[in-house]
């Protein structure tokens, strides 16, 4: 007899529901429940998360390192006792134990058993960082992020372009779930403009009377430009409703009429906060996060009010756990207190930058040390480096300088190899600049500083 089970088969839609409330009822319940109730479901939650981290060697020997029982775990407050992680620690763990590291809750032998789905972000480094999603884990994750994308202003019967880019990230495919499955939407899977041209992305837009075009608010910018040089007004002519995109806010509501509702997520745990009509700080979905805020250096917990790196716990997931893991994202927490919008969820800022050097590119997780190895692997090219982030009309760019000590007339075909690939390797295009040797001594500091200097952002 087959062992196979079937998503209908290994979940309850009735008990997923009924802890985790879709949209648009969420808005009518959990979204307002007292302080008292928030904490008490937070800590049960929180309790058997830490159960079933205990059995995942990479947190059963973190925390046996640390001296941390999870069973101590009597309050919300016991959770600052266990270690945080990150993604160093991740990668560690996958070069101990390739290729999926010893950080996992479930298998890949047993796919059959439960449905599951692997995404992996990162790579830049070398082996990317998978993370196993099962079932269930899904289910809750694109009912989380429907309910974001219902606050923003995406509502059941809606035609949406999603212009994300379907890859081996977590990203479009969540949005493209939560669409279908949680909000009835009829979803246009277009990708990119590498994948569908931008005319022809506005001219699907207008044919399907699209609501929304899911992509980055950089991108979105660019397609308003298309549209004009089409003649078309992206106001009047596209007439779009929402606007879940993650740019330059005051840009895009002047660009398309539309307010921008904030929202907080990455690729491990989903969408985690979402900005209310009131614009003052971003909810967080607590049936399902519990979010830190702790200093960049020594990782220990601040108070309310202060910005520091943001550390989540997530209390949903089945597969693999994120229990106090330090994502490095600055933010800061705000105090408990009711928003005019009735919700008394707490509330974190928007997104303040990276408390290391991490630049997202177009969607793309980017650390400027990785592009230096790979530049510096390139025939021809010498271990000098310095890597530039910065603003180019509406969207974010990176150069690479690199040090070759070959004749200048190879440097253009030289300049284009390394460009090539840091391309095959990250999946977005970069600028290559070639330098002669001692011509970055004055951005890295060579012969002034202790550390060279491998990166400034200029945005």
């Amino acid at each position: 007899m087959s062992t196979q089970r079937r998503v209908h088969e290994v979940i309850d839609f009735d008990d997923l529901e009924g802890l985790y409330p879709p949209a648009p009822e969420y808005f009518d319940t959990a979204w307002l429940d007292d302080p008292a109730t928030i904490e008490a479901k937070q800590l049960d939650r929180l309790k058997a998360r830490a159960e079933a981290a205990a059995n995942v060697p990479f947190f059963a020997r973190r925390w046996s390192d640390a001296g941390f029982d999870p069973a101590s775990i009597e309050s919300l407050d016991d959770l600052a006792n266990a270690p945080t992680y990150t993604v160093d620690d991740i990668r560690e763990s996958i070069e101990a134990h390739p290729p999926f590291g010893d950080y996992q809750g479930v298998s890949v032998d047993s796919a059959a058993v439960e449905p599951m789905r692997l995404f992996t972000s990162g790579g830049t480094t070398g082996n990317s960082r998978p993370t196993l999603y099962t079932a269930w884990d899904r289910e809750v994750g694109a009912l989380l992020t429907a309910r974001a994308l219902y606050l923003q202003g995406i509502r059941p019967g809606d035609v949406v372009l999603n212009a994300w880019a379907y890859s081996t990230h977590n990203g479009a495919h969540i949005m493209d779930e939560a669409l279908y499955k949680w909000l009835n939407c009829v979803v246009i899977s277009t990708g990119t403009g590498n994948v569908t041209p931008s005319r022809k992305q506005i001219e699907l837009a207008l044919e399907y009377g699209a609501t929304a075009i899911l992509t980055t608010g950089d991108y979105l910018l660019h397609l308003a430009d298309v549209a004009r040089e089409m003649g078309l007004d992206p106001i009047a002519d596209l007439g779009l409703t929402a606007l879940p995109n993650i740019g330059d806010t005051e840009t895009l509501e002047a660009t398309f009429g539309v307010p921008v509702l904030q929202s907080y997520g990455f690729h491990e745990v989903q969408w985690v906060s979402v900005e209310c009509p009131e614009k003052d700080g971003l909810h967080i979905f607590e049936d399902a996060f519990i979010v830190e805020i702790v200093d960049v250096d020594t990782g220990e917990p601040l108070p309310n009010g202060e910005q520091g790196a943001v550390v989540i716990t997530e209390l949903y997931k089945t597969g693999s756990p994120q229990f106090r893991y330090n994502i490095m994202d600055l933010s800061t927490l705000y105090p408990r207190e009711q928003c005019a919008c009735g919700s008394w969820l707490r509330k974190m800022a928007p997104f303040a930058g990276r408390g290391d050097n991490m630049v997202k590119l177009r969607g793309v997780n980017v650390w400027p040390e990785a592009l230096g190895a790979i530049a510096t692997a390139v025939p021809g090219i010498t271990d000098d480096y310095f890597v530039r982030a910065y603003r180019t009309g509406n969207r974010d760019d990176i150069t690479v300088s690199v040090v070759s000590d070959t004749p200048p007339a190879d440097h253009e075909s030289l300049a284009a190899t390394v460009a090539k690939a840091l391309h095959d390797a990250i999946g977005v295009k970069v600028g290559v600049e070639i330098a002669a040797p001692g011509a970055l001594n004055e951005s890295t500091g060579f012969g002034t500083v202790a550390k060279l200097v491998r990166f400034r952002d200029e945005r």
